[in-house]
């Protein structure tokens, strides 16, 4: 069933997210594909769409010509439970093909939050919730993602879980299943001990934990011969493995919503609490050339107005000055903005600022983690305060107003002095900003720390949640200050995430009692309810407090002891100890710490540290290239999925369908300079139009019917450019007097109740609306009517004379209809002021 053309489906929120066919994504013909796998990503489409591991794997699997990979994403609280109550399962964007259908289900952990998501969806999809109750025609359900180096809270959930870099083990695994199915589907049983060979695979039900009396791990049983752990997969050269530049860009807006490339991978600074940094080693960085080629075919086939250049340190990256300086050489003529993911504190500073400011200001974070130097130190965080303050001060100069800090509370060996540290350093900055900026200067955020596995911090408990509460609170208090803004993660939210960073099998249990009784989306703040989890430990008689307060022994066998991460557990001790000391353990890339990740003869860090570009000569903006500049008025449609986009969406489509095009649009000036478009009026979201009024302004002349074929092949379905003319370039923006509508009802209007709305000089209506209530006349917004049979009329509305209803809301007040009787609004023409 295709939801998007049931009734309801407009009203759910952001209906965008689940329409599909967006610009770069692939479809396959289901006569060429031997193996479908789905990539599930257990929140939104705007957070999923934004992890560039899924845009990794998408690229790379859907290379093969027998292999369909194909996306979909935890619904909404409204649209599940729409699926629910109507009982359709659910699907993936591509296709529309149940995800019961597939292969192979590929789930994406990336925190512990999103657990009760991956039982929703499994739900939905008619998908028995434990590996064990799974059948030979259920998909093989797999997971990866960071999550993964602790995976036994939900390990009996999967049949396999990716431990490590996925690019190789997901095709690994694709190609595994394909022979199996070749061969007839032999036992899956058989399929999982192939599975079980491939490096970076693990089978969890290939071990058996047994605890003692005291719920402590007694010892890890492996059920399979010679297969007593799991070594992390690693990609020894990411440029083995040429990155997406064919990126799919979404109709909704998304968290990160720019062309992303990942320009590292791994991080050498060592910072004690942080479990990417470990996990992730070592650093291996991408080329420099591959950067810029990616960067030019990307840009151009995505459309995209910002690039960010990614990974754990992004300042880190050896040749980040040459690199950046000739991509704004290329692009910031193109008014592409470059962002960065993260940057060092030290003199290169100044020099990065003076390319990025040169297209738009974008973002600038520092995050010292913690206040007190001494405290810094204890982490392996190596900021002094005057490297703090001084780069605060050259970020305020270089002309940017504010800047984003980030600090956590419950670091061990914390005290009262460490927060009011925080508090101290905050006001420093703030009091370095410009002086007559109006507003907050400055953002902080505070998070409260969770101990996570494969960090030197793995064995210390967690602070008590109302003692987070408290010094959250502290902080909170004493920054009150209109010109410092704090924000701060819910306690409850880390509190839940430390049971589960560090637990074990005997979560389980709990996490699907919790779920059955309500619990869902528990990373949004607004739907974490910590009675359920409670009354979940409760029922099952577990203590919360065994996995978040109580220090491990060295000693001990821990839940994740048998997923190796290639850091030895010597060198996390060796940390921990450095950290009692309040010794800093230098950068990794100035001296070789014997982490043991690089014990294996193949794997070393990759730097490109001697790379200059070649200096092309760059064409000179021609002269007098304002006066080539044109205007010209489209005339388009917005039919079928398109009609469910919001005017914002439509915008944005609009603006990188132009730049894949090749169209050099005008900018304006200031700060933060725009595309001089103007779209004549706002559709609502769900209507169909064949009459949609837009105005551009372009550098130079364009041919106007070629241009029309190159945008449309540019566009989504349903949205066509039918007419391109010019028009004069001091011509008023468009504004549409008149719309005309084809409505068609499922039933039959009733003529008495059209000609009673007729003859009133006034119709009030309440408007209801989130920022309060409005009285509209839709007496006088109507001018005509004509009925055209007994369930279809043609509704002729004036505009710009105060505020409006909808065309559905209208006709539903002048007939007492439900949404349900409404089979189809299509505006069919305008006239323009």
């Amino acid at each position: 069933m295709d939801i998007y053309q049931q009734p309801w489906f407009s009203k759910i929120t952001h209906p965008s997210r689940y329409l599909g066919e967006e610009i770069n994504s692939i479809y396959k013909d289901p006569s060429n594909v031997e193996v479908y796998i789905a990539l599930a990503f257990p929140d939104v489409y705007e957070i999923g769409m934004s992890h560039l591991g899924l845009k990794i794997l998408y690229h790379i699997l859907n290379s093969q010509d027998w292999l369909s990979t194909e996306r979909v994403f935890a619904p909404w609280v409204d649209l599940e439970s729409e699926l629910k109550r109507r009982n359709i399962p659910l699907t993936s964007l591509e296709s529309g093909r149940p995800l019961s259908e597939f292969d192979i289900v590929g789930f994406s952990l990336q925190h512990e939050l999103c657990y009760t998501n991956i039982l929703s969806m499994l739900d939905s999809a008619n998908i028995p919730l434990l590996s064990e109750e799974r059948g030979p025609m259920d998909p093989l359900i797999i997971a990866g993602g960071p999550a993964c180096f602790n995976p036994e809270p939900v390990a009996t959930l999967f049949d396999a879980i990716v431990i490590g870099d996925g690019e190789k083990v997901a095709l690994s695994i694709c190609q595994t299943v394909r022979e199996w199915k070749q061969n007839g589907r032999r036992s899956r049983f058989e399929l999982l001990k192939e599975l079980s060979r491939v490096r970076g695979i693990y089978i969890p039900s290939f071990f058996r934990v047994h605890y003692d009396k005291n719920g402590i791990i007694q010892y890890l049983e492996p059920l399979i011969e010679r297969y007593t752990g799991v070594e992390k997969a690693i990609v020894p050269d990411l440029n083995c493995y040429p990155f997406p530049s064919k990126q799919i860009v979404p109709f909704t807006e998304l968290v990160h919503d720019r062309f992303t490339i990942e320009i590292a991978r791994g991080c050498s600074r060592g910072c004690r609490f942080c479990q990417a940094g470990m996990i992730c080693r070592p650093v291996r960085e991408r080329d420099p050339l591959e950067i810029l080629h990616v960067a030019e075919a990307g840009l151009n086939e995505t459309g995209f107005e910002d690039l960010s250049l990614l990974s754990l340190s992004s300042g880190d990256y050896t040749c980040i000055l040459p690199l950046l300086r000739e991509l704004m050489e290329r692009f910031a003529h193109r008014h592409v903005a470059v962002s960065f993911s993260s940057l060092r504190i030290d003199g290169m500073i100044p020099l990065l600022m003076e390319e990025i400011k040169k297209v738009r200001k974008t973002s600038f974070t520092i995050a010292p983690e913690a206040g007190s130097q001494r405290l810094r130190d204890a982490i392996n965080k190596g900021f002094t305060d005057d490297q703090i303050l001084n780069t605060a001060k050259e970020i305020y100069e270089g002309g940017w107003n504010l800047i984003k800090l980030y600090f956590m509370v419950g670091l061990p060996f914390e005290v009262d002095s460490d927060l009011m540290s925080i508090v101290e350093l905050s006001k420093k900055i703030s009091r370095l900003a410009p002086k007559g900026r109006k507003g907050n200067v400055l953002n902080v955020s505070i998070a409260s720390f969770v101990p996570k596995a494969h960090t030197p911090f793995a064995w210390i408990p967690q602070l008590e949640l109302e003692e987070s509460k408290r010094r959250i609170n502290l902080i909170r208090k004493r920054l009150q200050d209109n010109r410092i803004r704090v924000k701060w993660n819910k306690p409850e939210a880390s509190w839940l995430e430390g049971i589960f960073s560090r637990g074990n099998r005997r979560l389980t249990d709990v996490l699907v009692e919790a779920w059955q009784h309500g619990a869902h989306f528990d990373s949004w703040s607004e739907h974490l309810n910590l009675d359920i989890w409670k009354k979940a430990f409760k029922r099952y008689r577990v203590d919360p407090d065994f996995y978040l307060l109580r220090e491990r022994g060295h000693d001990e066998i821990l839940p994740w002891e048998h997923i190796h991460s290639g850091v030895s557990k010597e060198f996390l001790l060796m940390e921990w100890k450095k950290a009692i000391e309040g010794e800093r353990t230098p950068d990794s890339r100035e001296n070789c710490m014997s982490c043991g990740v690089c014990n294996d003869p193949d794997i070393s860090p990759v730097l490109f540290d001697s790379w200059h570009p070649l200096k092309e000569k760059v064409a000179p903006t021609p002269k007098g290239a304002k006066d080539g500049i044109k205007r010209y008025r489209l005339k388009y449609t917005k039919l079928e999925k398109s009609r469910y986009l919001s005017h914002l969406e439509l915008v944005r489509l609009f603006i990188r369908a132009f730049r894949r095009a090749g169209m050099d649009l005008v900018y304006s000036g200031g700060y933060h300079p725009m595309p001089k478009i103007s779209f004549a009026l706002a559709l609502p979201v769900g209507l169909e139009s064949l009459a949609e009024i837009i105005d551009i302004q372009v550098k130079n002349t364009q041919n106007t019917s070629k241009t029309v074929k190159r945008l449309n092949r540019e566009l989504p379905s349903g949205i066509r450019v039918l007419l391109m003319k010019e028009m004069p370039t001091k011509a008023p923006p468009p504004r549409i007097k008149e719309s005309y509508f084809h409505i068609k009802i499922n039933g039959s209007f009733n003529k008495g109740d059209l000609d009673r709305f007729l003859r009133l000089s006034t119709y009030p209506v309440i408007r209801h609306h989130r920022n309060g209530d409005r009285t509209v006349d839709i007496r006088s917004q109507v001018k005509e009517v004509n009925l055209l049979s007994k369930e279809e009329m043609e509704l002729v509305l004036r505009h710009g004379r105060g505020p409006e209803m909808k065309p559905a809301e209208i006709i539903k007040e002048v007939f007492a209809l439900t949404d349900s009787q409404i089979e189809g609004i299509l505006k069919t023409k305008c006239i323009l002021t």
